[in-house]
């Protein structure tokens, strides 16, 4: 199985750019939550977008965790958020549903191949802020080791909580077949990148909303 064939063509296909625009993202203040997200809407077919939201303590110290929303239609087998705008060496928070229930996973590869899952990242699922319905599967989740990690050898990447990051993400129509957080995915139809200003994403009552919605 091959992660890297013919994806740019096929993003460009329907429409999805295998780059995305700058500043793309808006603020949205969450009412169910409470939480004020930094939102990026990912189009992966034509017409059609997923949602990604990211939320960040302020002020953040020098690593610190962040709350992730992903909110998306049914079609969307799995969808995966890369902190590191690449496919490797990265945390990749994937998520999907099962039945009724949205399960959220940690993975991450060195090569361009099945992820595998992460241990160098957790992800703790909110209760309030995830669903899933007849249109829709939403997970709100808290990942500590998303925004401080190694990249290759030493070399450790930050994100800055004050500032614009490079994210990406990864869609498949094909749905994994188990409500395991090791379940086996498919290979990605669509990719694509965008600049995500962490700067309106600040909560000063982070910790406080975290524990509410947990």
């Amino acid at each position: 199985m091959r992660w890297n064939l013919g994806l740019a063509y096929l993003a460009a296909l329907l429409g999805c750019a295998s780059e995305g625009s700058a500043a793309d993202t808006t603020i949205v203040r969450d009412g169910e939550t409470g939480f004020t997200f930094s939102e990026y809407q990912a189009a992966f077919v034509i017409g059609q977008a997923i949602t990604f939201r990211v939320a960040v303590p302020s002020p953040a110290p020098d690593k610190y965790d962040l709350v992730f929303q992903i909110i998306a239609p049914t079609a969307v087998g799995w969808t995966g958020l890369a902190w590191g705008a690449s496919m490797v060496n990265d945390p990749l928070t994937i998520g999907w549903a099962s039945g009724s229930t949205a399960v959220v996973s940690v993975r991450r590869t060195t090569v361009r191949t099945q992820p595998q899952v992460y241990d160098g990242a957790t992800v703790q699922l909110l209760r309030t802020g995830t669903r899933v319905n007849g249109t829709h599967w939403q997970i709100t989740a808290k990942c500590s080791g998303c925004s401080s990690f190694t990249t290759t050898g030493s070399t450790t990447k930050n994100l800055n909580p004050t500032g614009s990051n490079r994210l990406a993400f990864a869609y498949s129509k094909t749905r994994p077949n188990s409500a395991s957080t090791a379940a086996m995915i498919s290979v990605h139809d669509v990719y694509s990148y965008w600049d995500h200003d962490f700067s309106t994403a600040g909560n000063i009552d982070f910790a406080q909303l975290v524990q509410k919605n947990a």
